[in-house]
């Protein structure tokens, strides 16, 4: 299974804001569209966290080799 890039879970965050502006959709969709973009939110913000923590270490170790 191939895992989603940062750029595809923003997007598909959209997506389902797009559909969540229906007023025709139901609540029961509502709900389900809520959901899942939680879930690519949450999944997005964790890929922000892991980068943060590479850079952080990255720059870490640059430091250690200038010194």
């Amino acid at each position: 299974m191939e895992t989603a890039t940062f750029e595809q879970k923003l997007e598909a965050s959209k997506k389902l804001l797009d559909k969540l502006m229906d007023p025709a959709i139901t609540l029961e969709k509502s709900l389900k569209f809520y959901e899942d973009g939680i879930k690519e939110i949450k999944s997005a913000q964790k890929m922000i966290e892991e980068a943060k923590v590479k850079i952080e270490l990255i720059e870490k170790n640059n430091n250690k080799v200038k010194e």
